[in-house]
């Protein structure tokens, strides 16, 4: 093997020897390093923002009909929950793409639940409609309905929110949305690791890589998996499903990020 830079392959990183590339992995490390202490910072003034109580009597709708906002807790003291978007009578592959990858990653919470956190996912949906989704996907995280709540429980969505209890008191303690979703997304985070990174056209790439596409161009796809917006397609999870044919009608066109 040579490590002559102009054998590089096309579009490929240099190929060099494994005592060079431990150099160049090696200074990458001390900034991967300091990305986590900058990492652990943040996060450490997450837990000091303050909190806002709201009325944890408040009623949201799962399945086993009304229950107070308090339940979703199950007895611990921590809550983290997805608020998942949601459109009045489209089908289920005409939801959210956005929403469907956040939830399809954290299809349980046992490791939350096992540091004393629970995990719910809220949505504005009418609740028949999203039992039935909720069954089609195979979900087994706990779903509720917030319809027609204001905030800290319903809108706005596509948000990641956490709360805190004491007692019969119940407290609002941080929220995020955009890319803040995408601590739950480790697809995400496994691309970025990868020579191509996820194929999206914003990403800095060296010269010769693949250009990407807009930043949820894989989020939906045909029977075949290629990522297409078109009239058979749904999102990329829902092929997996038992039952998932081609789809007649989106109830809705184009991308939603």
């Amino acid at each position: 093997m040579t490590d002559e830079p102009t054998t590089a392959l096309p579009g490929r990183p240099p190929i060099v020897d494994m005592d060079t590339w431990q150099a160049a992995r090696d200074e990458l490390l001390l900034r991967e390093k300091a990305h986590t202490r900058e990492g652990d910072a943040i996060a450490a003034a997450r837990r000091r923002l303050p909190m806002v109580e709201f009325d944890g009597t408040t009623e949201v709708v799962g399945p086993n009909g009304p229950v107070p906002f308090l339940d979703l807790f199950e007895g611990r003291d921590e809550l983290m929950v997805y608020k998942h978007m949601w459109y009045d009578g489209a089908p289920h592959q005409g939801q959210c793409e956005g929403c469907t990858t956040t939830a399809w990653h954290l299809r349980d919470a046992v490791y939350p639940n096992a540091r004393g956190v629970s995990f719910a996912i809220l949505t504005p949906g009418r609740w028949e409609e999203v039992a039935a989704y909720v069954e089609f996907m195979g979900y087994t995280q706990p779903w509720y309905s917030v319809r027609d709540l204001p905030a800290p429980i319903g809108e706005p969505m596509g948000y990641l929110t956490a709360y805190l209890r004491d007692g019969d008191r119940t407290f609002l303690t941080y929220s995020t949305t955009g890319r803040g979703n995408e601590v739950v997304n480790s697809s995400l985070g496994l691309l970025d690791r990868t020579p191509y990174g996820r194929g999206e056209a914003w990403e800095d790439k060296p010269e010769g890589r693949p250009k990407g596409e807009h930043s949820c161009w894989y989020w939906r796809t045909d029977a075949a998996g290629n990522a297409d917006w078109g009239p058979t397609s749904r999102p990329t999870p829902q092929w997996t499903r038992p039952g998932a044919t081609p789809a007649d009608t989106l109830g809705r066109q184009g991308p939603h990020c």
